[in-house]
Protein backbone atom coordinates (compact mmCIF):
# COMPACT_ATOMS: atom_id res chain seq x y z
CA UNK A 1 0.00 0.00 0.00
CA UNK A 2 1.65 3.07 -1.43
CA UNK A 3 1.37 6.63 0.72
CA UNK A 4 0.47 9.65 -1.92
CA UNK A 5 -1.97 11.06 0.79
CA UNK A 6 -0.01 12.93 2.77
CA UNK A 7 3.32 13.62 4.84
CA UNK A 8 2.59 15.40 8.41
CA UNK A 9 3.87 12.14 10.12
CA UNK A 10 7.35 13.47 9.12
CA UNK A 11 6.53 16.75 10.65
CA UNK A 12 5.94 14.84 14.20
CA UNK A 13 9.47 12.59 13.68
CA UNK A 14 11.44 16.28 12.95
CA UNK A 15 9.69 17.21 16.33
CA UNK A 16 11.35 13.90 17.79
CA UNK A 17 14.46 14.87 15.94
CA UNK A 18 15.27 17.86 17.81
CA UNK A 19 13.77 17.01 20.75
CA UNK A 20 16.03 13.98 20.97
CA UNK A 21 19.05 16.55 19.95
CA UNK A 22 18.58 18.64 22.59
CA UNK A 23 17.99 16.15 25.11
CA UNK A 24 21.50 14.78 23.90
CA UNK A 25 23.79 18.27 23.98
CA UNK A 26 22.18 18.67 27.56
CA UNK A 27 23.96 15.13 28.32
CA UNK A 28 26.94 16.06 26.02
CA UNK A 29 27.86 19.20 28.12
CA UNK A 30 29.64 17.51 30.90
CA UNK A 31 32.13 14.94 28.74
CA UNK A 32 33.29 18.04 26.63
CA UNK A 33 34.05 19.76 30.22
CA UNK A 34 35.45 16.83 32.02
CA UNK A 35 39.06 17.66 31.47
CA UNK A 36 38.49 21.23 32.42
CA UNK A 37 36.46 20.29 35.50
CA UNK A 38 38.75 17.50 36.51
CA UNK A 39 41.54 20.17 36.54
CA UNK A 40 39.47 23.03 38.47
CA UNK A 41 37.93 20.08 40.91
CA UNK A 42 40.82 17.49 41.19
CA UNK A 43 38.65 14.99 40.18
CA UNK A 44 39.81 11.41 39.39
CA UNK A 45 38.50 9.16 36.63
CA UNK A 46 36.62 7.43 39.33
CA UNK A 47 35.03 10.41 40.95
CA UNK A 48 33.88 11.80 36.76
CA UNK A 49 32.72 7.50 36.70
CA UNK A 50 30.63 7.90 39.77
CA UNK A 51 29.23 11.43 38.65
CA UNK A 52 28.46 10.01 35.03
CA UNK A 53 27.04 6.59 36.66
CA UNK A 54 24.65 8.53 39.24
CA UNK A 55 23.01 10.01 35.97
CA UNK A 56 22.86 6.67 34.22
CA UNK A 57 21.07 5.07 37.28
CA UNK A 58 18.44 8.00 37.46
CA UNK A 59 17.64 7.59 33.91
CA UNK A 60 18.09 3.93 34.35
CA UNK A 61 15.11 4.03 37.44
CA UNK A 62 13.06 6.64 36.18
CA UNK A 63 12.69 5.40 32.54
CA UNK A 64 10.87 2.40 33.65
CA UNK A 65 8.54 4.86 35.76
CA UNK A 66 8.42 7.26 32.39
CA UNK A 67 7.29 4.18 30.22
CA UNK A 68 4.53 3.99 32.56
CA UNK A 69 4.00 8.19 32.88
CA UNK A 70 4.31 8.26 29.64
CA UNK A 71 1.08 5.84 28.74
CA UNK A 72 -1.04 7.29 30.99
CA UNK A 73 -0.38 11.07 30.14
CA UNK A 74 0.44 10.70 26.98
CA UNK A 75 3.16 11.67 24.74
CA UNK A 76 2.03 15.03 24.65
CA UNK A 77 1.66 15.68 28.29
CA UNK A 78 4.03 13.30 29.50
CA UNK A 79 7.21 14.78 26.82
CA UNK A 80 6.09 18.32 27.85
CA UNK A 81 6.61 17.68 31.88
CA UNK A 82 9.68 15.56 31.32
CA UNK A 83 11.61 18.35 28.77
CA UNK A 84 10.95 20.96 31.46
CA UNK A 85 12.51 18.83 34.19
CA UNK A 86 15.53 18.01 32.08
CA UNK A 87 16.23 21.60 30.83
CA UNK A 88 16.69 22.67 34.69
CA UNK A 89 18.15 19.54 35.51
CA UNK A 90 20.79 20.94 32.62
CA UNK A 91 20.93 24.12 33.59
CA UNK A 92 21.67 23.72 37.40
CA UNK A 93 25.31 21.99 36.32
CA UNK A 94 25.99 25.61 36.64
CA UNK A 95 25.50 25.93 40.41
CA UNK A 96 26.88 22.47 41.26
CA UNK A 97 29.60 24.13 43.70
CA UNK A 98 26.52 26.13 45.82
CA UNK A 99 24.43 23.40 45.21
CA UNK A 100 27.28 20.78 46.31
CA UNK A 101 27.93 22.87 49.36
CA UNK A 102 23.85 22.81 50.35
CA UNK A 103 24.28 19.14 50.33
CA UNK A 104 27.11 18.34 51.95
CA UNK A 105 25.84 20.14 54.78
CA UNK A 106 22.78 17.92 54.77
CA UNK A 107 24.94 14.90 54.25
CA UNK A 108 26.87 16.23 57.58
CA UNK A 109 24.30 16.73 59.82
CA UNK A 110 23.28 12.81 59.04
CA UNK A 111 26.94 11.75 59.97
CA UNK A 112 27.84 11.22 55.75
CA UNK A 113 31.08 13.16 54.84
CA UNK A 114 34.38 12.56 52.35
CA UNK A 115 32.41 13.57 49.47
CA UNK A 116 34.13 16.08 47.84
CA UNK A 117 31.51 19.56 47.17
CA UNK A 118 32.12 19.78 43.49
CA UNK A 119 31.40 15.84 42.99
CA UNK A 120 28.50 16.37 45.56
CA UNK A 121 27.20 19.25 43.39
CA UNK A 122 27.29 17.00 39.96
CA UNK A 123 26.05 14.47 41.48
CA UNK A 124 22.67 16.14 42.48
CA UNK A 125 22.32 18.04 38.89
CA UNK A 126 22.70 14.52 37.15
CA UNK A 127 20.25 13.27 38.87
CA UNK A 128 17.52 15.79 38.00
CA UNK A 129 19.26 15.69 34.24
CA UNK A 130 18.73 11.50 34.47
CA UNK A 131 15.09 11.90 35.84
CA UNK A 132 13.81 14.13 32.70
CA UNK A 133 15.32 12.61 30.12
CA UNK A 134 14.30 9.18 31.14
CA UNK A 135 11.26 10.43 29.15
CA UNK A 136 12.44 11.27 26.04
CA UNK A 137 12.77 7.57 24.17
CA UNK A 138 9.82 6.13 25.68
CA UNK A 139 7.88 8.99 24.62
CA UNK A 140 9.43 9.43 21.01
CA UNK A 141 8.53 5.99 20.60
CA UNK A 142 5.78 5.68 21.44
CA UNK A 143 4.71 8.28 19.05
CA UNK A 144 6.43 6.70 16.17
CA UNK A 145 3.84 3.60 17.10
CA UNK A 146 1.09 5.86 16.82
CA UNK A 147 1.65 7.85 13.16
CA UNK A 148 3.98 4.89 11.66
CA UNK A 149 2.99 2.13 9.95
CA UNK A 150 5.25 -0.96 10.99
CA UNK A 151 7.34 -1.10 8.09
CA UNK A 152 8.56 2.65 8.09
CA UNK A 153 8.96 2.78 11.90
CA UNK A 154 12.46 1.57 11.87
CA UNK A 155 13.53 4.60 9.25
CA UNK A 156 11.64 7.11 11.27
CA UNK A 157 13.08 6.03 14.45
CA UNK A 158 16.60 5.81 12.84
CA UNK A 159 15.43 9.44 11.57
CA UNK A 160 14.68 10.96 14.91
CA UNK A 161 17.79 9.10 16.90
CA UNK A 162 19.94 10.39 14.38
CA UNK A 163 19.16 13.73 16.75
CA UNK A 164 21.56 11.95 19.51
CA UNK A 165 24.22 12.73 16.46
CA UNK A 166 23.34 15.70 16.04
CA UNK A 167 23.54 16.84 19.24
CA UNK A 168 26.79 15.09 20.12
CA UNK A 169 28.07 17.06 16.76
CA UNK A 170 27.19 20.18 18.10
CA UNK A 171 28.20 20.15 21.64
CA UNK A 172 31.71 19.75 20.85
CA UNK A 173 31.33 22.23 18.46
CA UNK A 174 29.33 24.94 21.07
CA UNK A 175 30.13 23.69 24.69
CA UNK A 176 34.42 24.96 24.44
CA UNK A 177 33.58 27.75 22.98
CA UNK A 178 31.06 28.95 25.16
CA UNK A 179 33.39 28.01 28.15
CA UNK A 180 36.09 29.67 26.40
CA UNK A 181 34.32 33.00 26.35
CA UNK A 182 31.89 32.92 28.47
CA UNK A 183 33.19 30.52 31.29
CA UNK A 184 32.13 26.81 31.85
CA UNK A 185 28.78 27.53 33.59
CA UNK A 186 27.33 29.26 30.86
CA UNK A 187 27.70 26.25 28.39
CA UNK A 188 25.17 24.71 30.98
CA UNK A 189 23.00 27.28 31.28
CA UNK A 190 22.75 28.49 27.41
CA UNK A 191 22.35 24.87 26.16
CA UNK A 192 19.67 23.80 28.85
CA UNK A 193 17.65 26.61 28.04
CA UNK A 194 17.40 25.65 24.26
CA UNK A 195 14.66 22.94 25.70
CA UNK A 196 12.35 25.81 26.19
CA UNK A 197 12.26 26.92 22.56
CA UNK A 198 11.35 23.42 21.45
CA UNK A 199 8.79 22.82 23.72
CA UNK A 200 6.88 25.73 21.98
CA UNK A 201 6.97 24.13 18.65
CA UNK A 202 5.93 20.76 20.57
CA UNK A 203 2.86 22.33 22.17
CA UNK A 204 1.39 24.12 18.80
CA UNK A 205 2.42 20.93 16.27
CA UNK A 206 1.54 17.78 18.24
CA UNK A 207 -1.60 15.79 19.41
CA UNK A 208 -2.82 12.27 18.54
CA UNK A 209 -3.39 11.05 14.86
CA UNK A 210 -7.12 11.06 15.82
CA UNK A 211 -6.97 14.30 17.35
CA UNK A 212 -4.93 16.14 15.04
CA UNK A 213 -6.75 18.40 12.36
CA UNK A 214 -3.73 18.64 10.26
CA UNK A 215 -3.65 14.86 9.40
CA UNK A 216 -5.54 13.96 6.17
CA UNK A 217 -8.17 10.52 7.01
CA UNK A 218 -6.42 8.89 4.17
CA UNK A 219 -2.85 8.99 5.47
CA UNK A 220 -4.38 8.40 9.05
CA UNK A 221 -5.45 4.77 7.37
CA UNK A 222 -2.40 4.52 5.96
CA UNK A 223 -0.62 4.80 9.32
CA UNK A 224 -2.87 2.28 10.26
CA UNK A 225 -3.04 0.04 7.65
CA UNK A 226 -0.80 -2.84 9.38
CA UNK A 227 -0.99 -2.24 12.77
CA UNK A 228 -2.44 -4.75 15.15
CA UNK A 229 -5.64 -3.56 17.73
CA UNK A 230 -5.89 -0.30 15.90
CA UNK A 231 -9.01 1.10 14.15
CA UNK A 232 -9.16 3.99 11.95
CA UNK A 233 -12.37 5.62 12.71
CA UNK A 234 -12.63 5.44 16.83
CA UNK A 235 -10.01 5.58 19.41
CA UNK A 236 -7.59 2.77 20.35
CA UNK A 237 -8.83 0.21 22.37
CA UNK A 238 -8.59 0.18 26.63
CA UNK A 239 -5.83 -2.64 27.01
CA UNK A 240 -4.61 -2.32 30.25
CA UNK A 241 -0.70 -2.65 30.81
CA UNK A 242 0.32 -4.28 33.65
CA UNK A 243 4.51 -4.48 34.27
CA UNK A 244 4.30 -8.04 36.05
CA UNK A 245 2.73 -9.09 32.92
CA UNK A 246 4.90 -7.63 30.57
CA UNK A 247 7.67 -9.65 32.43
CA UNK A 248 6.25 -12.83 31.65
CA UNK A 249 7.00 -12.42 28.11
CA UNK A 250 10.10 -13.10 25.94
CA UNK A 251 9.23 -10.57 23.37
CA UNK A 252 10.00 -7.76 26.51
CA UNK A 253 13.15 -9.78 27.98
CA UNK A 254 15.06 -10.12 24.20
CA UNK A 255 14.35 -6.34 23.52
CA UNK A 256 15.72 -5.88 27.24
CA UNK A 257 18.76 -8.23 26.63
CA UNK A 258 19.12 -6.02 23.25
CA UNK A 259 19.34 -2.70 25.32
CA UNK A 260 21.28 -4.24 28.17
CA UNK A 261 24.24 -5.73 26.68
CA UNK A 262 24.46 -2.64 24.00
CA UNK A 263 23.96 0.76 25.91
CA UNK A 264 26.63 0.57 27.84
CA UNK A 265 28.87 0.68 25.14
CA UNK A 266 27.42 4.04 23.90
CA UNK A 267 27.61 5.46 27.15
CA UNK A 268 31.54 4.98 26.97
CA UNK A 269 31.59 6.41 23.47
CA UNK A 270 29.49 9.66 24.13
CA UNK A 271 31.12 10.29 28.07
CA UNK A 272 34.50 8.90 27.90
CA UNK A 273 35.66 9.54 24.40
CA UNK A 274 36.55 13.35 24.94
CA UNK A 275 38.77 12.04 28.13
CA UNK A 276 40.54 9.20 25.81
CA UNK A 277 41.52 11.92 23.19
CA UNK A 278 43.05 14.55 25.68
CA UNK A 279 44.81 11.87 27.83
CA UNK A 280 45.73 9.19 25.05
CA UNK A 281 47.33 12.01 22.47
CA UNK A 282 47.29 14.75 24.18
CA UNK A 283 44.80 16.95 22.56
CA UNK A 284 43.27 20.05 23.97
CA UNK A 285 39.61 20.54 24.66
CA UNK A 286 39.27 23.00 21.15
CA UNK A 287 41.72 20.07 19.23
CA UNK A 288 39.01 17.18 20.01
CA UNK A 289 36.01 19.89 18.26
CA UNK A 290 37.10 18.27 14.65
CA UNK A 291 37.73 14.32 15.28
CA UNK A 292 34.32 14.47 17.39
CA UNK A 293 32.57 16.44 14.91
CA UNK A 294 33.71 13.68 12.22
CA UNK A 295 32.80 11.14 14.53
CA UNK A 296 29.28 11.72 15.37
CA UNK A 297 28.64 12.57 11.77
CA UNK A 298 29.44 9.09 10.60
CA UNK A 299 26.60 7.83 13.74
CA UNK A 300 24.40 9.85 11.59
CA UNK A 301 25.02 7.52 8.35
CA UNK A 302 24.40 4.39 11.11
CA UNK A 303 21.63 5.71 12.93
CA UNK A 304 19.37 6.65 9.06
CA UNK A 305 21.05 3.99 6.99
CA UNK A 306 20.23 0.87 9.40
CA UNK A 307 16.60 1.74 10.03
CA UNK A 308 16.23 1.80 6.47
CA UNK A 309 18.00 -1.65 6.45
CA UNK A 310 15.43 -3.96 7.44
CA UNK A 311 13.03 -2.58 4.91
CA UNK A 312 14.90 -4.53 2.04
CA UNK A 313 14.62 -7.54 3.85
CA UNK A 314 10.74 -6.97 4.54
CA UNK A 315 10.21 -6.09 1.02
CA UNK A 316 11.53 -9.38 0.06
CA UNK A 317 8.37 -11.14 2.56
CA UNK A 318 10.37 -11.45 5.63
CA UNK A 319 7.94 -10.58 8.68
CA UNK A 320 9.16 -6.97 10.33
CA UNK A 321 11.08 -8.72 13.45
CA UNK A 322 12.23 -11.03 11.29
CA UNK A 323 13.58 -9.05 8.95
CA UNK A 324 15.01 -6.82 11.57
CA UNK A 325 16.82 -9.51 13.10
CA UNK A 326 18.75 -10.38 9.73
CA UNK A 327 19.44 -6.49 9.54
CA UNK A 328 20.83 -6.28 13.38
CA UNK A 329 22.81 -9.68 12.84
CA UNK A 330 25.19 -7.70 10.01
CA UNK A 331 24.89 -4.42 11.76
CA UNK A 332 26.42 -6.56 15.05
CA UNK A 333 29.30 -7.48 13.13
CA UNK A 334 30.99 -3.99 12.24
CA UNK A 335 31.56 -3.21 16.21
CA UNK A 336 34.63 -5.73 15.72
CA UNK A 337 36.52 -3.13 14.18
CA UNK A 338 37.02 -1.53 17.27
CA UNK A 339 39.37 -4.60 18.05
CA UNK A 340 42.03 -3.09 15.73
CA UNK A 341 42.58 0.10 17.76
CA UNK A 342 44.68 -0.98 19.95
CA UNK A 343 47.01 -2.61 17.53
CA UNK A 344 46.90 0.42 15.21
CA UNK A 345 45.90 3.45 17.13
CA UNK A 346 49.71 4.40 17.50
CA UNK A 347 49.70 5.76 13.81
CA UNK A 348 47.64 8.58 14.81
CA UNK A 349 44.66 9.91 16.99
CA UNK A 350 42.65 9.51 13.38
CA UNK A 351 42.57 5.69 13.35
CA UNK A 352 40.61 5.16 16.63
CA UNK A 353 38.65 8.22 15.59
CA UNK A 354 37.40 6.64 12.32
CA UNK A 355 37.60 3.28 14.07
CA UNK A 356 35.16 4.39 17.38
CA UNK A 357 33.01 6.16 14.61
CA UNK A 358 32.24 3.08 12.59
CA UNK A 359 31.36 1.20 16.04
CA UNK A 360 29.06 4.07 16.91
CA UNK A 361 27.49 4.18 14.25
CA UNK A 362 26.50 0.41 14.18
CA UNK A 363 25.35 0.62 17.91
CA UNK A 364 23.04 3.83 16.32
CA UNK A 365 21.45 1.04 13.32
CA UNK A 366 21.38 -1.02 16.25
CA UNK A 367 19.85 1.19 18.54
CA UNK A 368 17.03 2.37 15.27
CA UNK A 369 16.09 -1.39 14.97
CA UNK A 370 15.83 -2.85 18.54
CA UNK A 371 13.61 -0.08 19.90
CA UNK A 372 11.48 -0.61 16.60
CA UNK A 373 11.24 -4.68 17.81
CA UNK A 374 8.82 -3.61 20.57
CA UNK A 375 6.18 -1.72 18.04
CA UNK A 376 6.80 -5.20 15.85
CA UNK A 377 5.04 -6.96 18.25
CA UNK A 378 3.44 -4.69 21.35
CA UNK A 379 0.23 -2.95 21.22
CA UNK A 380 0.75 0.66 21.31
CA UNK A 381 -0.99 0.94 24.71
CA UNK A 382 2.24 -1.14 25.56
CA UNK A 383 5.56 0.36 23.85
CA UNK A 384 6.39 2.97 26.42
CA UNK A 385 6.09 0.58 28.93
CA UNK A 386 8.14 -1.81 27.58
CA UNK A 387 10.56 0.74 26.42
CA UNK A 388 10.80 2.10 29.95
CA UNK A 389 11.51 -1.84 30.89
CA UNK A 390 14.61 -2.35 28.45
CA UNK A 391 15.53 1.52 28.89
CA UNK A 392 15.85 0.97 32.37
CA UNK A 393 18.17 -1.79 31.79
CA UNK A 394 20.11 -0.15 29.45
CA UNK A 395 20.73 2.65 32.12
CA UNK A 396 21.75 0.20 34.30
CA UNK A 397 24.35 -1.17 32.11
CA UNK A 398 25.58 2.36 31.27
CA UNK A 399 26.11 2.79 35.06
CA UNK A 400 28.19 -0.29 35.77
CA UNK A 401 30.00 0.63 32.57
CA UNK A 402 30.94 4.04 33.72
CA UNK A 403 31.82 2.68 37.41
CA UNK A 404 33.86 -0.28 35.46
CA UNK A 405 35.68 2.41 33.16
CA UNK A 406 36.67 4.81 36.04
CA UNK A 407 38.29 2.02 38.64
CA UNK A 408 39.69 0.23 35.40
CA UNK A 409 41.27 3.29 34.23
CA UNK A 410 42.46 4.11 37.51
CA UNK A 411 43.63 0.98 38.42
CA UNK A 412 46.20 0.24 35.03
CA UNK A 413 47.24 4.08 35.42
CA UNK A 414 47.94 3.29 38.70
CA UNK A 415 50.80 0.44 37.57
CA UNK A 416 51.88 2.40 34.74
CA UNK A 417 49.84 0.48 32.24
CA UNK A 418 47.40 2.67 30.98
CA UNK A 419 46.69 1.33 27.71
CA UNK A 420 45.51 -2.25 28.84
CA UNK A 421 42.72 -0.29 30.08
CA UNK A 422 41.73 0.81 27.02
CA UNK A 423 42.31 -2.68 25.74
CA UNK A 424 39.83 -4.23 27.76
CA UNK A 425 37.17 -2.13 27.06
CA UNK A 426 37.59 -1.86 23.62
CA UNK A 427 37.11 -5.66 23.57
CA UNK A 428 33.63 -5.52 25.53
CA UNK A 429 32.92 -2.81 22.77
CA UNK A 430 33.42 -4.84 20.08
CA UNK A 431 31.90 -7.96 21.16
CA UNK A 432 28.89 -7.14 22.77
CA UNK A 433 26.35 -6.47 19.94
CA UNK A 434 26.61 -10.41 18.74
CA UNK A 435 26.36 -11.38 22.09
CA UNK A 436 22.90 -9.29 22.67
CA UNK A 437 21.86 -10.26 19.09
CA UNK A 438 22.62 -14.28 19.81
CA UNK A 439 20.45 -13.94 23.23
CA UNK A 440 17.37 -12.31 21.36
CA UNK A 441 17.33 -14.71 18.95
CA UNK A 442 17.58 -17.58 21.44
CA UNK A 443 14.64 -15.54 23.17
CA UNK A 444 12.52 -14.66 19.95
CA UNK A 445 13.54 -17.06 17.14
CA UNK A 446 10.44 -15.88 15.06
CA UNK A 447 8.01 -13.03 15.09
CA UNK A 448 5.30 -13.57 17.02
CA UNK A 449 2.93 -10.37 18.47
CA UNK A 450 1.39 -10.17 22.03
CA UNK A 451 -2.25 -9.97 23.37
CA UNK A 452 -2.16 -8.24 26.28
CA UNK A 453 -5.86 -8.91 26.23
CA UNK A 454 -5.43 -12.95 26.51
Amino acid sequence: MKNKTGNYRWTICALLFFGTTINYLDRQVLSLLHPVLEKEFGWTNSDYGTITAVFQLAYAFFMLLAGRFVDKLGVKKGYTIALIIWSIGAMIHAYAIEIGTVAANVLGVIGISGISVSVLGFIVARLVLGMGESANFPAAIKATAEYFPKKERALATGIFNSGSNIGAILAPLTVPWLAYHLGWQSSFIVIGALGFVWLIFWLYYYDTPLKQKRLSTEELQYIAHDTVYDKISEPYPEIKVNWLKLLTFRQTWAFTAGKFFTDGIWWFFLFWLPSYLTGQFNLTTTQITLPLTILYTMTMAGSIGGGWFPIYFINKGYSSYDGRMKAMFIIALFPLVVLLIQPFGYLSFWVPVILIGIGASAHQAWSANVYSTISDMFPKAAVASVAGIGGMAGGISGALMSVFVGRIFDHYKAIGDPKMGYTIVFTICALSYLLAWGIMKLLVPKMKIVRLEE
